[in-house]
């Protein structure tokens, strides 16, 4: 991982590059000044302004580039209430379709990468008034069994059709995809057969249970509805047929909505009530089938490179969760620039706050969105800067899998999302050993001050491994 002072060297050595021009005005305007002629002052005072603002624009690229966080990007009183398990989307909207298309469930049987090639040739690409730019979008090839008669029709299994296609797919909405649950437009069937499918990505995202979903009632009782499918399209569905509800954050409160509107709603909670549905799993069945991360843009998952002084100094990890993310018309080309509110719990037990920062979040972490919104940050010796680490990230959020070989050469893998990841992590940093990759090798004459711990945690963890030396 690029260190701070590497990136603004980087962004110095370009900046006096782009503005080369500015310290030759400068040279010129001050061997004129005796001269005491008016466009010697104005080359000078040109080149000054040039100058100064060579280093100035290194470091505000370096802000936007390099993932760091301090105290003052505390985030502020906001109108939502974050819970701990809160998460807070806003991406791109969907086409509302015809007024006959049906808005139902269809699960991704088979998923493949077909291309993504962005036009950006800057490190940063802004867009005004086009807040999702289909050149920023992967072609995804999709495998879809609709289910035109829903389960609350009481069909289930029947009314359905398969279909395949290719489709444009917003970075923020990739793990609907990774869960197999979408929601579809389905117009009325033609002569040739079933009508055109259309993807509702941002409420694939609601009914994959990546994005949090709750209900306030008229009585003021808060339910639970993440990862509720069938109430979850009902809702859906009564939403589309008024023209939408407004989710506050992750809330629908239906004391802001109007009286018919929230009696369709009660009405369905009564419902829920009297014939509880039971949560559906964090993905369906078949994920190895849609799994896209070793063909998305990122960071790879590794255990870390280690900085020597920063960890004698007192340097550390911590972990993070993402409670809100909400796309803005900045794009990079591995993942889009997204407005992030994080819940950081510092390792000495003072109390966590939430810190709010533009980041670049690369699309195979937010292919597994759905399993995890942890992150985890690297924090300086002083303990008031925090810099994601989106390699060790990726590998405690699954995208990829580690593996430990021991000192006879056995091999234990580690599934993904494995508890021993994280303490694998933070006993490495604490003796200041990388570890650039996710095999982390204790035949190594570096690692044999850790093995003996490394191997207890992964048997502690119940890891079998899966080669014996001959």
């Amino acid at each position: 991982m690029r260190s701070r002072s590497g990136v603004f060297v980087g962004n110095l050595v370009f900046a006096a590059v782009c503005m080369s021009a500015a310290p030759i005005f400068l040279v010129m305007g001050y061997s004129t000044r005796h001269d005491d002629t008016g466009p010697g002052w104005v080359a000078a005072g040109l080149g000054a302004v040039g100058t100064v603002m060579i280093p100035v624009t290194a470091a505000i690229f370096t802000r936007k580039e390099f993932p760091r966080i301090t105290r003052r990007d505390r985030a502020k009183d906001s109108a939502v209430s974050y819970g701990d398990h809160t998460f807070v989307m806003s991406a791109p909207r969907s086409p509302q379709g015809t007024a006959d298309a049906r808005l139902v469930r269809a699960d991704v049987l088979e998923a493949s990468f077909v291309r993504y090639s962005p036009d950006g040739e800057a490190t940063f690409t802004t867009y005004h008034g086009n807040y999702a730019p289909t050149e920023f979008m992967p072609v995804i090839r999709l495998r879809l069994r609709v289910h035109v008669a829903s389960e609350s029709e009481g069909a289930a299994g029947h009314g359905e059709f398969e279909t395949t296609g290719e489709w444009r797919v917003p970075p923020l909405c990739l793990s609907a995809i990774t869960a197999g649950r979408l929601v579809v437009l389905v117009e009325p069937p033609g002569p040739a057969g079933p009508g055109e499918v259309t993807v509702l990505w941002p409420r694939s995202v609601l009914l994959a249970g990546t994005r949090t979903c709750r209900v306030i009632d008229l009585e003021g009782r808060l339910t639970e509805v993440t990862r509720r499918p069938v109430r979850q399209l009902e809702q859906m569905r009564i939403s589309r047929s008024v023209g939408g509800v407004v989710m506050a954050g992750d809330t629908i409160d239906l004391r802001r909505l109007d009286a018919e509107t929230a009696g369709r709603y009660s009405a369905l909670a009564d419902r829920a009530r009297a014939v509880p549905e039971d949560l559906a799993p964090v993905t369906e069945p078949g994920e190895e089938n849609r799994l896209l991360v070793d063909h998305l843009p990122g960071e790879q998952g590794e255990f870390g490179t280690v900085g020597r002084s920063w960890s004698r100094r007192g340097g550390h990890l911590v972990r993070a969760r993402f409670l809100e993310m909400r796309g803005t018309t900045t794009f990079q080309d591995h993942g889009p620039v997204l407005d992030t509110v994080l819940r950081i719990r510092p390792a000495d037990g003072t109390p966590a706050f939430d810190a709010a920062r533009r980041l670049t979040v690369p699309m195979n972490y937010l292919a597994v969105l759905h399993h995890t919104k942890e992150l985890v940050l690297q924090v300086g010796p002083n303990g008031r800067s925090f810099v994601v680490d989106w390699n060790r990230t990726n590998l405690l959020a699954g995208v990829g899998t580690a593996k430990v070989i021991a000192p006879d050469g056995r091999e234990f893998p580690l599934p993904a999302r494995s508890d021993a990841l994280w303490p694998l992590m933070n006993l490495l940093a604490s003796h200041g050993l990388s570890n650039p990759g996710p095999v982390l090798d204790l035949r190594r004459r570096r690692m044999r001050a850790v093995a003996g711990t490394v191997m207890d945690v992964v048997r502690d963890r119940g890891q079998v491994p899966t080669d014996r030396p001959a």
